[in-house]
């Protein structure tokens, strides 16, 4: 367990102390982006790694201990759950966006404000956190709360951290982007800074997001040895 503490202390750190404060600035400035970029990919999947090891070995120790069970009601929201977090976060990695890596410029360009964006300025994170959010709840374990936990405060404190990246990079043109856009889901559109089109919503990106989602969701059980179907139902 104590591994696993350490795996995600490390990912946090890296996340939230380097990669979205003065500090990145400061390195990339000195070895350049594209250094910088290929350094800490290769950092973060490391530590990924790690915690996923670290999770592996907990589960299994005597140390692991189940802190709370919210019941079988709760596991059977897992597919209505899931699907609303692929709907928000696949499509939202594959948009054109100021907030990914290598896409800042995109702020200041017209038409970038549409789909998934309308929503929220930062869709994958949100899926992140709504999927790891319900694995927390749904699992209750230690080592479930310490790896799901981990992932939940990345996502809710990496929207955060990010603006605030990209407000001192960008300036005026973020602040014209993040006036029409929202952090927290459909804020913006219940302000009435912005307006809900799903036509723009329902594309390509759409379908792709539901297709991986039925791929996960029948693969589940063989993959991760729990099946997210009412029941228990093994679906091959």
């Amino acid at each position: 367990m104590t591994m696993l503490f350490a795996a995600a202390a490390v990912f946090l750190a890296i996340h939230l102390l380097i990669a979205g404060t003065r500090a990145r600035d400061a390195l990339t400035g000195a070895i350049g982006e594209g250094a910088y970029l290929g350094l800490f990919s290769l950092a973060s999947f490391g530590v990924i790694v790690w915690l996923a090891m670290a999770y592996n070995a907990a589960q299994a120790s005597t140390e692991n201990r189940q802190l709370f069970d919210l019941g079988k009601a709760v596991h059977d929201l897992a597919i209505p759950v899931m699907l609303v977090a692929f709907l928000i976060g696949v499509p939202g990695l594959m948009m054109p966006n100021p907030t990914t890596v290598g896409q800042a410029a995109r702020a200041s360009k017209e038409g970038t404000v549409r789909g998934i964006l309308r929503v929220t300025r930062h869709p994958f994170l949100w899926g992140v956190a709504i999927w790891s959010g319900y694995h927390l709840i749904a699992n209750g374990d230690l080592a479930s709360v310490v790896l799901f936990g981990t992932f939940l405060v990345l996502a809710l404190f990496g929207t955060i951290s990010i603006d605030a990246k990209r407000r001192r990079k960008l300036g005026e043109q973020w602040s014209v982007f993040a006036d029409r856009t929202s952090n927290f889901p459909f804020a913006a559109i219940i302000a009435g800074r912005n307006s809900l089109k799903l036509g723009e919503y329902f594309d390509w990106r759409f379908f792709i997001a539901l297709i991986i989602f039925a791929g996960v969701l029948f693969t589940h059980a063989r993959i991760m040895g729990v099946s997210p179907f009412p029941g228990g139902w093994v679906p091959f």
